[in-house]
């Protein structure tokens, strides 16, 4: 992997983060890469739009909001919540039957207030619980065990790696767990990025038109009111973003231009600026683009995130 960003402080280069980031036109064609766009990852909730798209083929009945929760890393707000609990009552479910880990909400500021308001870890809180809901009301729709909904040989999980090795182009490198339990499919970068420029490129009133309406008319569910996706996502209307734990981003244009990075070291801190900047040599500007990470000392601005490419 090579250099994306530095940490320059009072004028030394004090950190380098590294990774890999790739844009791809909309045949699929790399334009340029940073690294090798080969290297396999984990997803990781990047790939929440494929999730979905194999729930929808498999007869998921959402649309809009409760949609675009099912597709969501959301920021555990109240409003998320409420659309997790919806989803489960269409299942005939509460939430004793969520499989996702207790957890507080992910969002730094919501985690405060809920914690004011008495809050206590719970399965609800865990962003992951729109996919997992949708997952439930996906097996009742299928008459499917709903016990068992997380074992890679569950019927909504085979048809969830059908839709992956579809739009991937082959299957998974590894099988692991992601950090809600779910089965984790490993794929190259390069193969993320076409995939869900594919989703983004469906066809007219096709399950995949459908899910990219969902995310891009309700952005605020698929992440949250302070997020940096939501911003993006707002400042550019009709483009996707989607972004997973140890720092995978990926973001496509409406005309299926995409854009995936991995950042090595898993941390957050460079990952927006550097699908800024690749943003930016797409010929994109808007204000977003030009927030970067403070670098304080003695709470004053002292250095800055550097960009390398």
């Amino acid at each position: 992997m090579e250099v994306l960003a530095e940490v320059v402080r009072s004028g030394l280069v004090e950190s380098r983060h590294r990774g890999v980031i790739v844009r791809v036109d909309p045949a699929g064609e790399v334009v340029w890469s940073v690294g090798d766009p080969g290297v396999v990852i984990f997803p990781r909730s990047a790939n929440k739009p494929i999730q979905a798209l194999g729930m929808l083929r498999a007869g998921l009945p959402l649309d809009g909001r409760l949609l675009a929760i099912a597709s969501a890393s959301h920021s555990g707000e109240p409003f998320h919540l409420d659309a997790v609990r919806e989803i489960l009552t269409l299942a005939g479910l509460d939430e004793s039957a969520l499989q996702t880990p207790p957890s507080y909400p992910l969002d730094p500021k919501v985690h405060a207030d809920y914690l004011r308001a008495g809050g206590t870890r719970a399965p609800i809180c865990m962003d992951c619980s729109g996919k997992h809901a949708a997952m439930l009301l996906t097996c009742v729709t299928n008459g499917w065990p709903t016990d068992s909904y997380l074992d890679p040989t569950h019927p909504l999980q085979a048809a969830i790696t059908e839709t992956f090795i579809e739009l991937t182009d082959g299957p998974p490198a590894v099988v692991g767990v992601d950090g809600c339990g779910a089965p984790l499919l490993a794929t190259p970068l390069v193969q993320l990025t076409r995939a869900v420029s594919r989703i983004v490129q469906g066809a007219t009133d096709s399950h995949e038109a459908r899910l990219v309406a969902a995310m891009t008319d309700h952005p605020e569910y698929v992440s949250g009111t302070y997020r940096a996706e939501l911003r993006l996502m707002q400042a550019f209307p009709g483009l996707l973003a989607k972004s997973g734990a140890e720092s995978v981003y990926v973001v496509v244009q409406p005309d299926g231009s995409a854009y995936g990075l991995k950042i090595e070291d898993g941390g957050e801190r460079p990952l927006y600026a550097v699908m800024a900047r690749a943003l930016e040599l797409a010929g994109l500007d808007h204000p977003v683009l030009a927030e970067r990470p403070q670098i304080l000392g003695g709470g004053k601005p002292v250095g800055e995130l550097c960009l390398t490419f």
